[in-house]
């Protein structure tokens, strides 16, 4: 983990230190490309003393620590959980006791929502018992079951081209995986669209590249004015093996059992710990990642690893007793894997003042070796972003890749911020800019330079 939190530091704290000037056409006061790209290599020595205490230092495996005693002691922390909130409580003190400055808990409510028992067999064409995970929200099925006959699909185009058979059967989604955004569609809507057509139930196959007879869970999303239906997702195998039991005409029946209940929200807290700006300290960079989890692992990686590399990057600029312009600012969401619940309500709270948002970043797809960030924005700033990214060039982390989101920041991002997301290759370390090393929004968008 030590390469990809250097990575996030790195970043953070060298465009947290940029000089806050306008570049603006036609202003005297414009900085050429020159200007700015010897300002970034003044920093050498800071990236430098980053790398040098996360990777060799004393700080060398810290996270990894942290992030072990936190996910040994508390467990699984699925929103709305004891669980959940004695990790948060235990966070705030780690963050006191780390002396940060005004650490502190921003109340929310979240679902609570909780499995219960579940189990699916297939009755015909013969008794087999298959792997399942209820999906997140969903209802449960009576205490007896559902059992029906099922029809397997390969896509939303192929269920409304069979619909007339869909009445009164358990739909299967056996969708081919393409990438997770596209795929996990099933997943998020599955229900709803069997639902429309008749169906009693949905089964979808996980969305995963890869599979050793290992079922995921996730959110679902019910919509209002179509019936609420029980879903679940199986395995791949099992997908495979009923779409080619399909193919043979034979006839699949399946018994669903769920006891998934859903609970009145609850009280929970976005977590917030800070170092104030020395300049600029109204104007924030916020680094993140999400404390919660599902119910059925302990989430050190989705999103534990997330969530303490970003405590990490202030630990380290503490530790060096390095203080930026701007305002370093660590928020642990609560409740992002019901769709950023959380993050949503820290916007709702914050949006009056998005203009001082210089820079939101998730981490939150999984904490591997890095080889670079991800970058949305004009060409001209690009450029920036690779001279940032060549302070990293002793580690060899110096790509600037396009594209990525992030569902804590996407309220950010639809909201007309310039798009900066991170991705520290397979993992995520999604940014929103506002400014790079200027104070001009405009400059992102490619409208002044």
């Amino acid at each position: 983990m030590k390469f990809l939190l250097l990575t996030f530091v790195g970043v953070v704290h060298l465009l947290s230190l940029s000089s806050g000037k306008t570049i603006c056409k036609n202003d005297i006061s414009q900085r050429s490309f020159q200007e700015i790209k010897e300002e970034i290599a003044s920093y050498g020595d800071v990236a430098k003393a980053i790398i040098n205490l996360a990777v060799y230092g004393k700080a060398q495996n810290r996270s990894y620590e942290r992030l072990a005693l936190l996910v040994d002691t508390v467990g699984p922390r699925p929103s709305g959980s004891k669980s959940l909130e004695k990790a948060i409580q235990i966070m705030h003190q780690n963050l006191q006791e780390d002396g940060l400055e005004n650490v502190h808990l921003e109340p929310v409510k979240i679902p609570h929502w909780e499995r219960g028992e579940e189990s699916a067999v297939m009755l015909e064409p013969r008794i087999h018992k298959m792997a399942i995970l209820g999906l997140g929200s969903s209802i449960g099925t009576p205490p007896e079951g559902i059992t029906a006959e099922v029809l397997v699909v390969t896509s939303f185009e192929e269920l409304q081209r069979r619909a007339p058979e869909a009445r009164g059967k358990i739909v299967v989604y056996n969708q081919p995986y393409v990438n997770y955004s596209k795929t996990v569609q099933y997943r998020v809507q599955g229900s709803v669209e069997a639902a429309k057509v008749g169906a009693v139930a949905s089964l979808i196959r996980s969305v995963a590249s890869f599979s050793i007879y290992s079922p995921h869970t996730g959110i679902q999303e019910y919509q209002d004015g179509v019936p609420k239906i029980p879903t679940a997702c199986i395995t791949v195998e099992d997908a495979e093996m009923m779409s080619r039991m399909a193919s043979r005409g034979n006839r699949i029946v399946i018994q669903l059992k769920m006891g998934a209940k859903n609970y009145p929200d609850a009280d929970s807290f976005n977590t917030v710990a800070e170092i104030v700006g020395s300049k600029y300290p109204e104007q924030v960079v916020l680094v993140s990642g999400h404390l919660d989890s599902w119910d059925v692992g302990q989430g050190a990686m989705d999103d534990g690893g997330g969530a303490f590399i970003s405590w990490e990057a202030l630990s380290l600029i503490k530790d060096l007793g390095l203080r930026p312009k701007r305002t370093l600012r660590l928020v642990l969401w609560t409740a992002e894997e019901q769709g950023g619940i959380g993050a949503f309500q820290y916007y709702q709270l914050h949006k009056a003042n998005i203009s001082n948002y210089s820079l939101v970043m998730e981490s939150d797809l999984g904490t591997f070796l890095p080889s670079g960030l991800q970058f949305t924005g004009s060409e001209k700033a690009r450029t920036i972003v690779e001279e940032v990214m060549s302070l990293l060039q002793p580690v060899n982390i110096t790509q600037v890749f396009r594209a990525g989101e992030g569902t804590d920041i996407n309220f950010w991002i639809q909201a007309g911020v310039p798009e900066f997301p991170s991705g520290l290759c397979v993992c995520d370390c999604q940014l929103t800019w506002t400014d790079l090393v200027m104070d001009d929004p405009q400059f992102l968008l490619g409208k002044s330079w």
